[in-house]
């Protein structure tokens, strides 16, 4: 089945999976206080709806941001859900995901190994979900290595692979601010709080843009890698249009 719609595509599937490429903002599956606003869960229920007929049913195996683009997997079917959760539950999936940071790194690979937590956990926070490096928080690894540097309107990003070792919420954003590169377009760990809670009570507009330089965070599940029916299968996809669009405006740097 070859299947595409303005949210997602259809990368592959088979005996009781089905591997989605999803476009950012949409959301992965209903939020409390938005019932009727267009989901992943929805569109691969509307495009599956004579297999759910018929006794499938959909298991997501992995989640994403509203904001993070790429691969997400789903089971319709029970067995292959509980092979792929306890797959995920062992951390025997391989995931990777590229990401454009602001910045040149003075690294080429890194290895971050910092535990997270609720930022509001310890002390205060204006925003709820806002995650931090902490001694008590989660042991969480994550490893980044720089595949090309740019000049992008006169600012200075990266393009990363990054392979989360961990899975913890927020990581890669988390652990790449940490580094000092936060993500490109990231509302809550890259250019201050405020453009979040701007953001939140008026919604996007030019100022924000402007200053974060894309509408949305630079983040995008672009390798996915699990074991299914005894047999270990891996997906890679390109960088998504909005991402390679904006580096495709900008200049690469060769010597560093």
């Amino acid at each position: 089945m070859i299947a595409v719609n303005e949210n997602f595509s259809v990368v592959d599937e088979g005996d009781g999976w089905i591997l989605l490429n999803k476009s950012a903002p949409l959301i992965v599956h209903p939020a409390n206080d938005r019932g009727d606003e267009a989901t992943l869960i929805g569109g691969v229920e509307g495009l599956l709806a004579y297999e759910i007929a018929n006794g499938a049913r959909l298991s997501l195996i992995n989640r994403l941001d509203r904001e993070t683009s790429g691969l997400v997997m789903m089971a319709t079917n029970k067995t292959v859900a509980r092979e792929m959760s306890r797959a995920m539950a062992r951390r025997e999936v391989a995931k990777s995901y590229d990401a454009i940071v602001r910045g040149w790194p003075e690294w080429d690979e890194k290895v971050v190994r910092a535990g997270i937590l609720r930022k509001g956990d310890v002390e205060e926070s204006a925003i709820y979900v806002k995650q931090m490096v902490h001694e008590e928080g989660k042991y969480c690894e994550t490893a980044m290595s720089v595949v090309q540097r740019y000049e992008v309107g006169g600012v200075r990003v990266s393009l990363l692979k990054v392979q989360p070792r961990t899975g913890r919420m927020h990581q890669i954003r988390v652990h790449a601010a940490y580094t000092g590169y936060a993500l490109v377009g990231d509302k809550i760990y890259g250019e201050g709080e405020g453009c979040y809670l701007k953001f939140i009570e008026t919604g996007m507009d030019a100022e924000i843009e402007k200053k974060l330089l894309l509408p949305r965070h630079a983040l995008h599940a672009s390798g996915f890698g699990i074991e299914v029916g005894g047999r270990m299968r891996e997906w890679q996809i390109d960088l998504a249009p909005d991402l390679a669009g904006f580096l495709s405006g900008g200049t690469e740097i060769d010597c560093f």
